[in-house]
């Protein structure tokens, strides 16, 4: 498997690809995306075998080599480790490759991410209406905490939406929450280290003190944020649950430091909880 390459050679082979296939296909790059200076053919080449499973269940050896215009033997490396990875399966008869479990899985993670949205959207937009502050939906996604939706307050001052923005879970009052419903073994294979990153000097970053925290978090049923993933900005959050008791996503509040202090939080954590029981429903 080749590192960076570049010229004729590969370019003919990534057209050929593509008129072969027709429409979008595994040849074409992402819309007003730039190619990368310095291309990895061999990490081009796996993509865009996982991208041929979009319009074909199966495929084989020959098609593989065919498509991406390598020989053989290097197409099978390619599925090989694939393979090995998940992200297909080969079948024991026909010999040819189909998705596998961890294709399926990163599939099936975007539905369920994209049904949260669905179904919880309208209870951001009545706190946001309520509170008149901006709310984010948040999901816990190994030690951080994605951004899944937001709805900005129409205040001038106000926190913008952060939909698609990452931050380390133990920062946030939605990752918090969603740390809480993790068991102690849980806790401590996702926090090895005693040392935790920060992002702002209010940021907690040890382990020991953050457990703590996480405790106080589970007692009380919300998290708090103040100035700990970003120096001006405060938040509030509670999980919202599905009908098994499990902590799917969280609801958080969110506002400038100025306008939302520890005096305040009871409220707020009062209409989440409220909201959040009410969107718990939505979920199965």
């Amino acid at each position: 498997m080749s590192g960076a390459v570049s010229g004729p050679g590969y370019d003919a082979a990534m057209q050929k690809a593509g008129s072969e296939n027709g429409g979008r296909d595994a040849a074409d790059p992402a819309e007003g995306v730039e190619p990368p200076r310095y291309p990895i053919a061999s990490v081009d080449n796996a993509l865009k075998l996982l991208l041929l499973f979009r319009d074909q269940r199966l495929i084989r050896v020959a098609e593989a080599s065919e498509t991406l215009g390598v020989g053989r033997s290097t197409a099978h490396r390619l599925l090989a480790m694939l393979q090995y990875r998940g992200f297909i399966r080969q079948d024991a008869g026909t010999k040819a490759y189909a998705s596998g479990p961890a294709l399926v899985d990163i599939g099936l993670s975007i539905v369920r991410q994209m049904d949260l949205r669905a179904h919880l959207r309208p209870y951001l937009e009545l706190l946001s209406a309520e509170l008149g502050e901006t709310v984010h939906l948040m999901v816990l996604e190994g030690t951080n905490a994605l951004f899944l939706d937001s709805v900005e307050s129409s205040k001038a001052l106000r926190t913008s939406s952060r939909i698609g923005r990452s931050y380390p879970a133990h920062t946030t009052s939605g990752g918090k929450v969603l740390l809480a419903e993790l068991s102690p073994e849980q806790l401590a294979r996702r926090f090895e280290l005693e040392d935790l990153p920060g992002l702002t000097p209010r940021s907690q970053v040890k382990r020991k003190k953050l457990l703590l925290e996480l405790e106080l978090v589970r007692d009380q049923g919300y998290g708090t944020n103040f100035g700990e993933s970003e120096p001006d900005v405060a938040a509030v959050a509670v999980p919202v649950r599905d009908a098994f008791g499990q902590g799917r996503a969280a609801i958080a509040v969110s506002a400038p430091l100025s306008r939302l202090d520890a005096s305040m939080v009871p409220e707020v954590a009062g209409a989440l909880k409220r909201v959040s029981e009410q969107a718990a429903s939505q979920l199965a």
